[in-house]
């Protein structure tokens, strides 16, 4: 089995010496969220993903979730988890106050998704789906479907879903099919079946709580006609406690090549009673408040099992012995695989890539809060803006590197790698969903360059440039970081130059941009984590006289991280201009 330890130094390392967002700094609701608070939440997080959600990823990889008799049985040692998670108020971390929650910021929630996701994903995505449908019914509810439905989802009591996708679409949801009809007494009734629907159904919670995309009679065609409903499993009476069943049922569950403890539900709903959420018609806008919290998460849930993989990946490298190494001074026997040269790339290669992650993760978090809370409506939209685009490219990127990152560890393992008893291929196969769910990450690549780069409230990506540009600036005048801001500059320039041609391409042909949009998203995405570590490094010589060794191992990973990684970006920029000609005008038998 895999083993893992929550990587609580680096995590207090951000939160101490790079919240550097002004405009987060300055919200009221998080003044007395001091690192003591933050640390001790994070200590009582490592140990409870450590000891008690851990050992969870072989159980319900060997026993997965099971349909009986038309309800959902989860793995063995979930519903004793699940009943701790929920008594120590873990599902309430991040929730408001005003319905039983903490209160804690993302910037605190974040790194705790991150321990969930390394542990196991599969018990994690029982109570992250219901923080989705918690916020987008906290930001899209009326305040007395709020007080109904909220304080038991927040106590855990009562957990939540998205159902988006039906057999007919997935990503093109204007062609979904459940109907909506109203009722005298505003509520609606709906039918039809939703798909791939993540913890449909489950013995954990008492009710599940379904938000449900469906078209009322008189609904406009596409995704115009689109309207959010709430439909509880059971009937919900006025005074909150529960009544019948509500016409939900699930068909079956997915066979899964991964997350197999996770119950990967077929629903049905047959004059299933909901309750509509936000406008009518402008269901999806109000889905995308859950959708896009829930593609960021997503991509930590790539970089806490990229974290996983890299630690067991380490441990195995200091204890296998194979081969000689060029430098080797074991006169009889064979060396530690670590003194190999290519192992060591491997290593930090891994380590480069995830530390630098988890700091853009970090930094998105400080965003999300100011374009959520902020009281100056221009710095709110700023931040959202920049929300708005890194999404996608956190999602994506994450979720990439993940699958590259748990490969390389199974690499490490050789042999038993591919063998089950180590855990490694399982960490393979569990992260194998994340490019796919919550938008492909091609879908999300193309979000990023036919939406995000210029919109209403201008030219983001030219704000986020002019961010960059700042710190390489600064940087520059800095004896320890000027050869890094000026590698990094070099790469600015190719994003703005990539930036630049998409621009012209898109006004001529639509399929050039459109095969250049992975590879611009990588371009992207890259630069931010070069961004991310030319922070980490301005900190780390500052400090380096306070701890020598945790920054001159910060120092040294950035340096790989470079040398080594940094110039993928020519790359993907030189395979990016090349157009479409050769593809579209291919002739598939």
């Amino acid at each position: 089995m895999a083993t893992y330890r929550a990587p609580v130094d680096d995590m207090m390392f951000l939160f101490e010496k790079l919240r550097d967002n002004s405009h987060y700094n300055s919200l009221e609701k998080y003044k007395e969220v001091s690192p003591d608070l933050a640390k001790d939440i994070l200590e009582q997080a490592a140990k409870l993903t450590e000891n008690l959600i851990l050992p969870l990823a072989k159980v319900g990889d060997e026993t997965p979730a099971k349909l009986e008799n038309g309800i959902v049985r989860t793995p063995p040692g979930y519903k004793e988890a699940y009943k701790k998670f929920v008594d120590d108020g873990w599902v309430s971390l991040s929730c408001d106050p005003e319905y039983g929650g903490q209160g804690m910021p993302k910037t605190i929630s974040s790194f705790f998704d991150e321990m969930l996701s390394a542990a196991s994903l599969s018990f994690k995505l029982y109570s992250e789906l219901s923080i989705g449908a918690y916020n987008c019914i906290f930001h899209h509810g009326n305040d007395s479907i709020k007080k109904k439905f909220l304080p038991n989802m927040v106590k855990g009591t009562w957990s939540g879903t998205m159902c988006l996708t039906e057999p007919v679409c997935g990503t093109d949801l204007g062609l979904l099919k459940t109907k909506a009809i109203e009722q005298k007494d505003g509520t609606y009734k709906l039918t039809g079946q939703k798909i791939f629907i993540t913890s449909g159904d489950q013995d954990l919670t008492e009710n599940i709580i379904h938000l449900v995309l469906a078209r009322t009679l008189d609904a406009p065609e596409g995704t115009k006609g689109i309207s959010l409903f709430l439909v509880p499993k059971i009937k919900v009476k006025e005074d909150g406690s529960l009544g019948q069943r509500n016409g939900v049922s699930t068909n079956s569950i997915e066979s899964k090549m991964g997350i197999k403890g996770s119950a990967t539900c077929v629903l049905n709903f047959d004059e299933s009673i909901g309750h509509m959420i936000g406008p009518k018609n402008k269901g999806l806008s109000s889905m995308f408040t859950m959708m896009n919290l829930e593609r960021i998460v997503v991509g930590v849930q790539g970089l806490g099992i990229s974290e996983i993989a890299y630690q067991n990946a380490l441990n195995y490298s200091k204890e296998r012995k194979q081969g000689k190494s060029h430098n080797s001074k074991t006169k009889n026997g064979a060396d530690l695989i670590i003194d190999h040269a290519d192992i060591r790339r491997s290593l930090l290669n891994m380590k480069s890539i995830i530390e630098g992650e988890r700091a853009l993760s970090f930094w998105l978090a400080q965003q999300t809060e100011v374009s959520l809370y902020h009281n100056d409506s221009k710095i709110k939209q700023q931040a959202s803006d920049l929300v708005s685009l890194m999404t996608p490219v956190v999602k994506s990127l994450f979720s990439d590197m993940g699958m590259e990152i748990t490969s390389e560890a199974m690499q490490i393992f050789g042999g038993y790698g591919y063998t089950r008893d180590q855990g490694i291929e399982q960490l393979y196969r569990d992260n194998r969903i994340t490019p796919i769910y919550e938008g492909t990450n091609s879908v999300q690549a193309i979000d990023l360059v036919f939406r995000k780069l210029v919109n209403k409230n201008g030219n983001i990506i030219d704000n986020y440039i002019q961010l960059i540009k700042q710190d390489i600036e600064k940087n520059k005048k800095i004896n320890e970081t000027k050869l890094f801001a000026e590698k990094l500059n070099q790469y600015l320039k190719i994003l703005i130059d990539f930036t630049d041609w998409i621009e012209k391409s898109i006004k001529n042909s639509k399929d050039d941009v459109s095969a250049a949009c992975n590879d611009y998203l990588k371009v992207l995405g890259l630069v931010a984590v070069g961004y991310s570590w030319l922070k980490i490094l301005d900190i780390s010589y500052k400090e380096i006289k306070n701890n020598k060794k945790f920054f001159e191992d910060k120092i040294e990973t950035a340096k790989f991280f470079f040398d080594r990684v940094l110039p993928r970006i020519e790359t993907h920029y030189k395979s990016g201009i090349s157009g479409s000609k050769n593809i579209m005008n291919f002739k598939f038998d």
